[in-house]
């Protein structure tokens, strides 16, 4: 109001001096002084139709004979107000409450710790079961839900600011059916609140007690982040029930331990369910005839099944508890309690129902514990860690290179020793023999051409070296390749896949040590980095820069998936020494012409797990198709190595085929799918689909793919 009146006054009529006038007068006249005044303001916000994106927050709860209140706000990103929510949106309410649970066997009475258990739950019969029931045993099963506000006409109220308010339909104060479930108010309690737009999903949850109203020093069951499932997993992708369920904490506090699934008979508690899962192609049982397959399924809405049998379960080994339990800084409060010897649930999952012959029941924690252990067991923290011990050791190992020169006939020469976690050496008969150094030049560009050194060639084993046992120091030379005529000025590497033997674990194994090696050891790769250095003359140029290779992956990515195993040499992840981009092609005849590529591009794409858009498990829980999964912020710039040609077989006759830089990237994921189209539009912007030699493609490529395709581009229409 005032700001109409400094603009009324501005424009200084002859009306507006009359307009003042007339209301000087009126005010005179007797009025009761309210014509004028500034009215309320309205909320600021937006609208819950027009936002974009959207959060929710509680901000209290509380319960009152059996009754259970709660308030919450609802924002935008930029943390605006957003307005306008009522009942006939789809939001959902839940309720649970942290209690001990005990197990009774035999009739001796076990703690199993606390777990949550949902107030509202349902009896669902079997429905609709697949074509393929095989391993499915369809009973009634309980399941824990959550309430709708839209059945209710008034326990839903907006504040008309962004804050509203819900009272529960759910008396939680005695509930009977369909299970009995007993109130406790000094127990933990959780809401959650779940709301879907057709624009946007928001999950939120309140842990409280009841009986003092505290938020802080109450019982939690805080076992893992999100953020660690987004290690392997994309974020969109673990947006589950349709996509309105998006937080851990939700999903906790309803997959509870009475709940399962009717059509296939399986347990959906979240323990149980996230072990089974990831155990996928590994998960056996155990038969009077041995061990069989025994993947976990699960029935979806209209007998849709869902066969966790297919999953591949990339870390390797896969005991390791803490790729997914992270302790340390910023972790959940309860992140070391998969150490605490309480239940059997997650041994089960993964081992399934009685895991061998040699065990009579599941009551796996009689033995399995830390203080009372059965000799030669353990517990899950002291067996899962006796699988890794082994890598942890050999990573606190290294590998050292000195004495690079020439030998008489112009052979590269150099020495290299083992050396324990103190730098002390590691003598021969810890280390497999059978393992290798492999050589490369040129690394800051594509490493040697196939045709001039094969990487075969280019590896090294030990024992084809000399060894000085005086020192533990092995000299090895490079007899079956040339250097490079050229070899002044470049960047060489050394990298090495040696490995130290270790003894086995397992049952009556005290302690995981190295081990003098046999065929009743392991032997485990010891990870160094490559060890680069620029060539001058007959030896290495200490003084020079070596030059950098473009940064294409994030190394610390695939180990975030992988862990310490992924297909041979596990010394992290340097593939591309060996599996260059003319690498020779490999015969597979489920593969159109019968050839295909060998480059690491390739293998990497098309690997099962990775290559989830077309191929792979076509799991809707894992989205490889966001390149920033593995690759560098500019990692996928196109146009950067203008100089690479890469070998393809072609898909009608297998005969070899040579392709441009930026064209062979894409074909290394779609050259199975490459329609004429396709072929046409990277042919037309001067790319080379086939190439007689290195040299055809390099004369006639003109490729303009990074002008259109840019890094943000290939993003957002893979995924990213």
């Amino acid at each position: 109001m005032e700001r109409i009146i400094m603009d009324i006054k501005a424009k200084s009529t002859p009306w507006s001096v009359i307009a003042l006038a007339c209301s000087t007068l009126l005010i005179g006249c007797g009025s009761d002084g309210d014509d004028g005044k500034d009215g309320v303001d309205g909320p600021i916000g937006v609208n819950i139709d027009s936002t974009s994106t959207i959060m929710a927050e509680f901000t209290q709860a509380s319960i009152t004979d059996g009754v259970v209140s709660v308030d919450f706000k609802l924002e935008n990103a930029n943390g605006v107000a957003v307005l306008g929510l009522n009942k006939d949106y789809d939001i959902r309410f839940g309720i649970a409450q942290l209690a001990p649970v005990t197990e009774t066997i035999e009739g001796e009475v076990y703690d199993r710790g606390l777990q949550w258990q949902a107030y509202i739950n349902t009896l669902k019969e079997p429905g609709t079961l697949p074509d393929d029931a095989t391993g499915l045993n369809p009973s009634p099963q309980y399941q824990a839900n959550v309430e709708a506000a839209s059945n209710c006409d008034d326990c839903l109220v907006d504040n008309l600011d962004g804050s509203y308010s819900y009272t529960f339909q759910q008396n939680i104060a005695n509930v009977t059916e369909p299970l009995t479930i007993t109130y406790g108010a000094d127990n933990t309690h959780r809401v959650t609140l779940e709301l879907e737009l057709e624009q946007a999903t928001a999950n939120a949850h309140h842990d409280w007690q009841p009986s003092t109203g505290a938020t802080d020093d109450i019982q939690t069951r805080n076992v893992v982040t999100i953020d660690s499932c987004f290690t392997c997993h994309q974020p969109e992708s673990l947006a589950l029930h349709g996509g309105r369920r998006i937080a851990l904490e939700n999903c906790a506090s309803c997959h509870t331990s009475t709940s399962g699934d009717p059509e296939s008979g399986n347990s959906v508690d979240f323990t149980y369910m996230i072990h089974a899962i990831h155990k996928g192609q590994d998960r056996q049982i155990s038969t009077p005839d041995g061990l069989v397959p025994a993947p976990y399924k699960i029935v979806g809405y209209g007998g849709s099944l869902h066969d966790y049998g297919k999953v591949t379960f990339p870390q390797k080994p896969a005991a390791n508890c803490a790729s997914c339990h992270v302790e340390g800084a910023g972790a959940p409060a309860n992140a070391d309690l998969f150490k605490a010897d309480l239940s059997n649930t997650a041994c089960v999952a993964c081992h399934s129902e009685k895991p061998s012959q040699n065990h009579t029941d599941t009551n796996c924690m009689v033995c399995h514990n830390a203080t009372d252990t059965y000799p030669g067991t353990g517990n899950a923290e002291k067996r899962h860690g006796d699988v890794l011990q082994a890598y942890v050791d050999a990573e606190a190992m290294g590998v050292s290179f000195s004495n690079i020169g020439l030998d008489a006939n112009g052979k590269l020469m150099f020495d290299v020793q083992v050396t324990d976690a103190s730098g002390a050496p590691i003598a021969s008969e810890f280390v497999d023999q059978s393992t290798r150094v492999v050589v490369a030049w040129d690394t800051d560009k594509d490493y040697p051409a196939y045709a001039d050194a094969p990487y075969s060639g280019r590896r090294i084993r030990l024992s084809e070296g000399s060894y000085d046992a005086a020192t533990m120091t092995y000299t090895l030379l490079g007899s079956n390749f040339d250097l490079p005529a050229d070899a002044d000025g470049k960047t060489f590497e050394l990298w090495s896949t040696i490995e130290v033997c270790f003894n086995n674990g397992g049952y009556g194994v005290a302690q995981v040590v190295m081990t003098a090696c046999s065929d009743n050891t392991r032997s485990v790769a010891v990870k160094e980095p490559p060890y680069q250095f620029v060539w001058a003359g007959s030896g290495l140029d200490a003084n020079a820069q070596t030059a950098m290779r473009r940064s294409i992956i994030d190394s610390a990515k695939c180990q975030g998936c992988h862990n310490q195993e992924n297909h041979h040499y596990n010394n992290g992840y340097n593939c591309q020494t060996c599996h260059t981009a003319d690498k020779t092609t490999r015969s597979d005849s489920d593969y159109p012409g019968g050839q295909k590529s060998t480059s690491f591009a390739f293998k990497a794409h098309e690997a099962p797990g990775h290559y989830l858009k077309y191929a792979g498990v076509q799991s809707g829980t894992i989205l490889k198709t966001d390149c920033s999964t593995c690759h560098t912020d500019n990692g996928i710039a196109l146009g950067r190595a203008s100089e690479r040609v890469w070998r393809y077989g072609d898909t009608t006759t297998g005969a070899d085929i040579w392709v441009s830089s930026d064209a062979g990237t894409c074909l290394s994921c779609h050259q199975k799918y490459l329609s004429d189209a396709g072929a046409s539009h990277i042919e037309t912007n001067g790319g080379i689909l086939d190439g007689t030699s290195v040299d055809d493609v390099r004369t006639r490529a003109a490729e303009a793919c990074s002008t259109c395709h840019t890094p943000t581009q290939l993003r957002s229409i893979h995924g990213g």
